[in-house]
């Protein structure tokens, strides 16, 4: 009787897998069906970093030095090179006094990227100095201001004045930086230079009058840039 009972109920059994095995495949595919392909993909691709099929262009940069300090007429050398090393790409310079970029050289790379160029400013004054390639796929930033001097005649002034008032109004003491000058307007700023020291002073008086100087320094200008109580300095106004 046993042996029947549980003949009977394996056969309930496999007739009830029969029934539920159908159902539960069939359930999976919907589900699967359901389920977006990217996240299959991301499923089935579980602990490992997508791929970036995206392809990175090259970033071109260019480094732009020049000389900072010199006499106007004289040659100005530029020069700089490539973050890509690339020979034979025509670069332009370009100069900038106050008003729109000037075209003033333009050369090619040569080994590893590199290029050297010369320029001249005519005027005194300060310059802005920038290089590109040709193409427009790199500009260099603007490396600073190049300054082109004149030579200046100057000795300087102070002692038994101080307390005083100038001519442009300032009172002169001991540490006052400025130049006195016959004509340039009060307050004009004057670039100063001399032997690797340089200063930016206002014209704060009226002077020199002995004949041939240009500046008469202040005390304190003059320390600041070691230049001898009588003498030849390069100077710019701006």
């Amino acid at each position: 009787m046993k042996t029947h009972r549980r003949a009977r109920g394996r056969r309930i059994a496999r007739a009830l897998a029969a029934i539920i095995v159908p159902l539960v495949a069939s359930g999976a595919a919907i589900a699967m069906a359901a389920t977006p392909s990217s996240q299959l993909a991301a499923s089935g691709s579980a602990g490992q970093k997508p791929r970036n099929e995206t392809a990175r262009g090259t970033i071109v940069k260019l480094k732009v030095h020049a000389v900072k300090n010199l006499l106007a007429g004289s040659n100005d050398r530029v020069h700089g090179s490539l973050s890509t090393r690339q020979p034979g790409r025509s670069v332009v310079v370009e100069t900038r006094q106050g008003g729109s970029w000037q075209n003033v050289a333009q050369v090619r790379t040569g080994r590893k990227g590199r290029f050297s160029a010369e320029w001249q400013p005519g005027q005194v004054g300060r310059y802005a100095v920038r290089a590109h390639l040709a193409d427009g796929t790199a500009q260099g930033k603007p490396k600073g201001k190049v300054t082109a001097y004149r030579e200046s005649s100057v000795s300087y002034y102070g002692p038994g004045f101080y307390g005083s008032r100038t001519a442009c109004g300032e009172t002169l003491s001991q540490n006052t930086l400025g130049v006195a000058n016959k004509t340039l307007p009060c307050g004009t700023k004057v670039a100063l230079y001399y032997q690797g020291r340089k200063v930016t002073v206002p014209v704060i008086d009226r002077g020199p009058y002995a004949a041939g100087r240009e500046y008469d320094l202040t005390a304190a200008t003059r320390d600041r840039l070691g230049a001898p109580s009588t003498g030849t300095i390069w100077s710019a106004p701006l």
